[in-house]
């Protein structure tokens, strides 16, 4: 993908950003109300889906808004593939971070209005939006410093840092509106926060000097146009497969779900397949990609169960907390600000913690820790499951220790899979596989939306003490087979 493109030529800068490059500044803030606009939306999105219609939600069954709310997270990762190859061969990263902004705000706008086609249509163009994006703007980091630059690694955490801090703002800010005031209100707030993030990234654009200002490996001539003329082709088929689909009755959204979550699987095989089966990659690099594939089933398990928050989780926290504090019960949504907060203050622990244990610590074992954790979150999930039978209340802390465990299980498995993934890369694919890494959440979020349809008909601590259990299983295999991995992986700790 686009993250490993060619270091570009920086425009020094007497101003700086906390002593890094001033663009580090345009970059910031731009990640950092893009965040705003998509955990301010996720937020409050299963919870106006299951609204009922007299309360300004659309009504829809439990099962089918998990099931929604899962694609649509792994469609956002999804999109980051086909995001980063347009930067690299025809827009640049530079522009693509600009018409992704632009698309993101215009899909906020479209759910802000008050009619029930709305928010499906929304989410549409901030899948496609995000999917130019997300991937891009990181590459731009990247290019802001020599590849071996002592401040890069900072840099990254400081731009870590503005994706955290507006993910913790959004809930407060959207979950009010949406909750107290009016759905499509919050929503508003969603597209006004990415508004404000284009408008500061096109005033900032002076800052970037040449990152990402063009293509990294553009496509001219012949090859640019047979690879326009296949894009039309793909979006063709696309709209044939949706109008038929319609024609028929078909076009549902169970329907557009199931096949979207196929989808998904199948470009997954496909990726590994291929990388699997090229004859130009080495003995020792085939090695290491069945290594990958093992940590990758991990990461998709541990996805799986993680991004529930803004669905199972969330209507757990509407439905079976009591939220009442002094008179006024603050919104279920709040709660979602909890993880990001707790990663801003646990990723500085985590990182001194791998430091420290050097080698001593395997990935597979740290992935093994990440699937255990996560799997003891749902364990407890499934106490205060038990804790709420009968209609009790629960206390909203349960929500607070489960999401803590879950971050300490985030925190040894993401940052470590991303290091891992450049690490395990074959040469030909090195700029290709953080896209598959970010096929891992996508995976792990369209098989966890139909996982999530069960949470509306088996009972909730049966729910939740099953696929916990299933996922500290899961992480003691992975710590059976550890040692095999690593034989694997050849020589990489």
């Amino acid at each position: 993908m686009a993250g490993d493109t060619p270091v570009q030529t920086r425009v020094p800068s007497e101003r700086t950003f906390f002593g890094h490059p001033r663009a580090l500044s345009t970059l910031f803030l731009t990640e950092m109300w893009e965040r705003f606009s998509f955990y301010g939306m996720r937020a409050i999105l299963v919870l106006y889906l299951t609204a009922a219609v007299a309360d300004d939600g659309l009504g829809i069954r439990e099962s089918t808004a998990n099931a929604v709310y899962g694609t649509y997270n792994a469609m956002v990762y999804l999109m980051a593939l086909p995001g980063g190859w347009i930067a690299d061969r025809l827009l640049g990263a530079r522009r693509s971070v600009l018409w992704g902004g632009v698309v993101i705000a215009a899909g906020h706008y479209v759910m802000a209005v008050p009619v029930g086609w709305s928010v499906f249509a929304g989410m549409t163009l901030i899948v496609l939006g995000t999917g130019l994006l997300k991937p891009n703007i990181s590459t731009m980091v990247g290019a802001l410093y020599d590849r071996d630059s002592p401040r890069r690694d900072a840099g990254f955490s400081i731009f870590y840092m503005g994706i955290n801090l507006g993910a913790f703002i959004a809930p407060l800010i959207t979950g009010f509106l949406g909750e107290k005031i009016n759905w499509h209100l919050g929503f508003g707030a969603a597209a006004i926060g990415m508004t404000f993030g284009v408008l500061q990234y096109v005033l900032g654009r002076r800052n970037l000097g040449e990152a990402g200002a063009r293509p990294a490996d553009p496509l001219l001539g012949a090859d640019r146009r047979r690879a326009l003329t296949r894009i039309g082709i793909t979006a063709l088929v696309v709209l044939v497969v949706l109008v038929v689909l319609a024609l028929a009755g078909l076009f549902t959204v169970n329907t557009v779900v199931n096949l979207l979550t196929v989808v998904t699987v199948l470009v997954t095989i496909a990726y590994f397949a291929r990388i699997l089966t090229d004859r130009e990659i080495s003995g020792t690099e085939r090695s290491r990609m069945k290594a990958y594939l093992w940590l990758f089933v991990f990461a998709a398990a541990f996805w799986l169960i993680y991004d529930q928050a803004g669905s199972v989780l969330n209507i757990f926290a509407a439905d079976r907390t009591d939220r009442d504090v002094l008179g006024f019960t603050f919104p279920a949504s709040w709660l979602q600000s909890v993880n990001p907060i707790l990663i801003i203050i646990g990723a500085p622990l985590a990182a001194w913690l791998w430091l420290r244990l050097g080698h001593r610590v395997s990935t597979p074992m740290k992935f093994a820790v990440g699937l255990i954790l996560n799997g003891l979150s749902f364990v407890l999930m499934a106490a205060a499951a038990q804790a709420a039978v009968g209609g009790d209340l629960v206390s909203p802390w349960w929500l607070v220790a489960v999401y803590a465990i879950q971050v300490a299980g985030e925190l040894a498995l993401s940052p470590v899979g991303l290091s891992a993934t450049t690490k395990l890369a074959p040469v030909k694919y090195a700029s290709q596989m953080m896209g598959l890494w970010f096929l891992a959440t996508a995976v792990g979020d369209a098989i966890g939306g139909q996982v999530a349809r069960l949470a509306e008909t088996w009972p909730e601590p049966t729910y939740f003490l099953t696929f916990g259990l299933a996922s500290v299983v899961l992480g003691l295999g992975a710590v059976m087979f550890a040692r095999h991995i690593r034989q694997l992986m050849a020589g990489i700790h």
